[in-house]
């Protein structure tokens, strides 16, 4: 039974693959027919989605204070923290910033028609921004978690992460806690994850039933898009800091990189390929083990750029998929939201579905569009965890440069 539970583990990308490929092929076939099996795989899907629904909010609480109070202890080490920081928010900005108007400039998602196989809520109303602003700060926390305000739980954590911060020792007994919960979430959270093979066939069999031949050729057409954006960006964004910044070849980096981006892309981990990241930085580009001790494991937690262009691609998609008119105030909240959610993201394989259920909320999606978007998750999370870990890399050589070492 080891042998097998040590065998899936190391090939569960895969076996998610084949039950993608499978939910396709057995929804394209139980087209207007055998309804008994339509509702099983309804049923098994809705479970596997409530299991991981149910962790989303503790997650997300939990990981941001976490981040926060991880930043401010790494202050201590100073002026490499501060230019890792910076540099991995900026480009966390512009991969934002790209993914909102991308997909908006070429009306992605705009001819495409989801038929969902479960039950839709309501979009939500949006009120101005003036509005948003004063409802920020939650009067009853409990609530926001209750209601699921995903909005006033990201303000509630970073006003706890900060104050933490400020009391210091004072804070470290709730610090615990608040860490244990958060190593409860990703347990359960991976945990539930194992299980994500019979998920994603569960998921993806009645949104294909229920939308066909179109559904496949429109996504396959999203994930092609997605990956240009992916690579693009880091060819200019984490090309141009190498060269200009950094002074050196961006051929040289892409040689150095090479072993720690493919492992990142398999194993859809960043944190996992914090080893081969550090020792290709050393080894291969000369950086010193006090910039990657600190800004490797730094941006396995808060560089999440390609998380950002991925989030925002895909709320973009789905609500012109969906007919839900996206404004210029919502792409602001979406913004500041989507650069929040990225710094908590946890860098595990599927950490980004919890930050995509959290926008989703927020931009008024329908609940059916998790169902598909789950379905999807490893083939857009492999991209994007290689991207992620290319980033940190990039910052350690920008680093090297701008930041003089005493010896």
């Amino acid at each position: 039974m080891k042998t097998f539970y040590s065998w899936y583990k190391k090939h569960i990308t895969s076996a998610i693959f084949i039950g993608l490929i499978l939910g396709i092929f057995t929804g394209l076939f139980l087209a207007g027919r055998y309804e008994p099996v339509l509702t099983v795989t309804n049923l098994i899907g809705s479970i596997y989605m409530n299991a991981l629904n149910m962790m989303i909010f503790p997650l997300v609480f939990c990981s941001i204070v976490m981040g926060i109070t991880s930043i401010g202890n790494a202050r201590t080490t100073g002026k490499i923290t501060a230019g890792a920081m910076i540099f991995f928010l900026c480009t966390t900005a512009l991969a934002s910033l790209a993914g909102l108007i991308i997909p908006r400039l070429i009306n992605l998602g705009k001819n495409v028609k989801f038929e969902m196989a479960t039950s839709d809520i309501q979009a939500t109303e949006m009120t101005t921004i003036l509005d948003t602003i004063k409802n920020l700060i939650p009067s009853n926390p409990v609530a926001a978690f209750a209601n699921g305000n995903m909005l006033q739980v990201l303000v509630f954590a970073v006003i706890v992460g900060f104050t933490l911060i400020a009391i210091g020792e004072k804070g470290a007994a709730l610090l615990k806690v608040i860490d244990s919960c958060n190593e409860v979430c990703l347990k359960v959270i991976s945990t539930v994850m194992y299980f994500t093979p019979i998920g994603v066939f569960c998921t993806i069999v009645p949104v294909v039933e229920a939308n066909g031949t179109e559904t496949i050729i429109s996504l396959a057409t999203q994930l092609i898009i997605l990956y240009v954006a992916f690579f693009g960006f880091a060819l200019i964004v984490y090309g141009s800091a190498v060269k200009f910044i950094g002074k050196e070849s961006p051929i040289k980096f892409i040689r150095a990189m090479l072993p720690a981006a493919l492992n990142a892309f398999g194993t859809c981990s960043s944190s996992a390929t914090i080893p081969i990241s550090k020792q290709c930085m050393e080894e291969e580009m000369g950086v010193s083990n006090k910039i990657t001790s600190i800004a490797i494991p730094l941006g396995a937690t808060v560089n999440m750029d390609a998380v950002s262009i991925l989030m925002s691609f895909m709320i973009m998609f789905f609500a012109n998929a969906c007919g839900i008119n996206v404004s210029i105030s919502m792409m602001l909240i979406i913004l500041l939201a989507n650069v929040l959610l990225s710094v908590g993201t946890p860098g595990i394989p599927g950490g980004a579905i919890a930050s995509f259920a959290a926008l989703a909320t927020m931009a008024g999606l329908p609940a059916g569009v998790m169902g598909v978007y789950i379905s999807i998750n490893t083939l857009c999370d492999m991209g994007a965890t290689c991207v992620n870990v290319i980033g940190d890399m990039a910052g350690c050589v920008v680093l090297k440069e701008k930041i003089k070492l005493d010896d």
